[in-house]
């Protein structure tokens, strides 16, 4: 039996069945392909490992400090690596391996992975170097960029703060227009970006960059885009009769007529959140609350530490950094943290436990027998959905009392917090619509009319009215744009699998229903996450490890159930 049908059995593996089942196919790979795959990869290992864990910390510091001086040993890390994974010669061998007989299955998937990563730096050295200074630029621009209405900067938070509670509507568009300010000063060099990607597509052999970034993430055009004109068809109406519902209290709140809300309106700048326009605001409860110390007892409790984690990490707002929020495994060793910008809102709960999220599924919880190649995510929708399964607490009472939270109103909570949340799955996922069609256009004709593009789309799956007579460049100001082309229709493929898997753990771990099960003190749900998420790191792909852990593909089932109002 190969290692893969032994990880893929629904009995749970232990990690030292794991280590020699790899030892016992190894040897018994009988071929000279074999010898030239393990000397590949060890090679590959001994150079790439160390300019790997070099890039991540030039990362790192740049986001927290945003010095010119450490943006620029970013863009130098980045460039050592990406010369490194770009030799001709490499890449030949690396071919001739994959193209050989490998029966060893961990083998072959070590060398799968490592094509699709070397294949993207096939291109000529002149112009990796120009698209990682060119995306350097911008992201320090974004990281800078802070909105200036009346002569005063306002921080990420403080322009949140406005779109959710300000009744006028002209402070409201002038928070709005500020934030979206950062578009038109990257824009001349984003679409070069673009131009430059394309072109190093196009030397591939792929028709622009959209089509190969999703190729080299075991993706196609095809079937990502079947998947979501599913869920374009399965959000609709629900999504349109839940929006109907918002607009009429943001109506009212400002004083306009529904027919006049326009984007600044809405509580973010892009409506990808729900707005909190129910009779309990969230926020008062955790305007008391030590983000923080709940994370970290909730991570405890389910036995999933993440004490290392914080003592590593950045959390809090300062001038230069960041003002979003990442995490990131430095070394594939357990040097794993979290960028953040806390602030004690329902936003932030939301976001640490999001963060934390993606730390726990990392090689904190990836064991070292997982060869490095592989001891990462299975994807980045698998990271994502892990992320979103454990930030969905954040709006139960129920969740923050099994936490020692006092909730004044906890039947409110619940019910706001419920409706928030259906709400928030339905519009994220036609804001999902928006990103991904986007990116598809904006890649295979980057000359056409953008700002209308966008607008266009925002109007469709959105159901927002664009601002009558505005031509700006919108779409510019997000910054997944620049810093993670291609990859926001995963955040949707995750909350599938977020879905997915917290149905399977209500099932099979706690013996009850979806919308009671409570993960809080319960270390099983953990072990459950260790054992059918975490350990195999990519040894699988994204599909065979959904099957899995939650025995079946994924499908949008269980994330239609999360979001009826039943």
């Amino acid at each position: 039996m190969t290692l893969l049908s032994l990880i893929a059995r629904r009995g749970f593996l232990s990690l030292k069945i794991f280590a020699v089942a790899a030892l016992a196919a190894a040897a018994a790979e009988p071929s000279d392909n074999a010898n030239r795959a393990r000397q590949f990869v060890a090679t590959h290992e001994a150079k790439i490992r160390p300019l790997e864990k070099a890039s991540a910390l030039a990362w790192w510091n740049a986001n927290v400090t945003g010095k010119d001086e450490d943006f620029k040993a970013k863009e130098e890390a980045q460039n050592k690596l990406d010369q490194a994974l770009a030799g001709k010669q490499q890449f030949a061998e690396l071919k001739v391996i994959k193209n050989g007989k490998l029966t060893d299955r961990l083998m072959a998937r070590q060398i799968e992975v490592l094509y699709l990563m070397y294949l993207e730096k096939q291109v000529d050295p002149e112009l990796l170097k120009k698209m990682t200074a060119k995306a350097n630029a911008i992201e320090q621009a974004f990281n800078v960029a802070r909105a200036k209405v009346n002569g005063k900067e306002m921080t990420d938070s403080e322009v949140r703060k406005v779109l959710k509670e300000a009744r006028e509507s002209e402070r409201r568009k002038a928070v709005w227009e500020a934030s979206k300010a950062v578009g038109a000063v990257v824009e001349k060099d984003l679409k070069e970006l673009i131009n430059l990607r394309n072109q190093a597509a196009r030397e591939l052999g792929f028709k622009d960059y959209h089509v190969m970034q999703l190729h080299i993430n075991e993706q196609s055009q095809e079937q990502v885009l079947k998947l979501f004109d599913q869920l374009d068809r399965l959000t609709r109406e629900p999504f349109r009769r839940a929006k109907a519902e918002i607009d009429a209290k943001l109506a009212q709140n400002s004083g306009v007529k529904v027919t006049d809300l326009r984007p600044w309106h809405y509580h973010d700048p892009f409506f990808q959140e729900s707005p909190a326009v129910f009779s309990t605001d969230l926020d008062a409860v955790y305007s008391k609350v030590d983000i923080l110390k709940l994370c970290r007892e909730y991570y405890g409790g389910i036995g999933l530490p993440i004490e290392d984690v914080i003592a590593r990490s950045d959390l809090y707002e300062k001038p230069g950094k960041s003002p979003h929020a990442f995490c990131t495994d430095i070394d594939r060793e357990g040097d794993v943290r979290a960028l953040a910008n806390i602030v004690p809102n329902d936003y932030w709960m939301g976001t640490m436990l999001h963060e934390l999220g993606h730390s726990v599924y990392s090689s904190k919880n990836i064991p070292s027998s997982v060869p490095y190649v592989l001891r990462t995510e299975a994807h980045i929708l698998t990271t994502e959905g892990v992320a979103m399964m454990f930030e969905r607490p954040a709006k139960s009472a129920d969740w923050l009392q099994a936490m020692g939270v006092t909730v004044p109103d906890p039947k409110g909570f619940n019910e706001t917090g419920a409706q928030m949340l259906r709400n928030q799955l339905l519009i994220f996922s036609r804001w999902c619509q928006v990103m991904l069609r986007f990116e598809k256009e904006l890649y295979g004709n980057p000359n056409q009319d953008l700002n209308k593009l966008w607008w266009d789309l925002v109007e469709r799956y959105q159901m927002v009215h664009r601002p009558e007579g505005r031509n700006a460049p919108d779409y510019a100001s997000k910054i997944h744009i620049v810093a993670a082309p291609a990859y926001y229709h995963n955040y949707m493929m995750g909350q599938l699998f977020a879905s997915q898997v917290h149905h399977t753990i209500a099932r099979e771990v706690l013996k009850t229903t979806p919308n009671k099960a409570l993960y809080v003190g319960k270390p099983e749900v953990g072990e459950y996450m260790k054992k059918r998420v975490f350990v195999p790191g990519k040894t699988m792909s994204w599909n065979v490890l959904t099957k899995f852990a939650t025995g079946e593909e994924l499908n949008p089932k269980a994330f239609a159930a999360d979001f009826r109002p039943e």
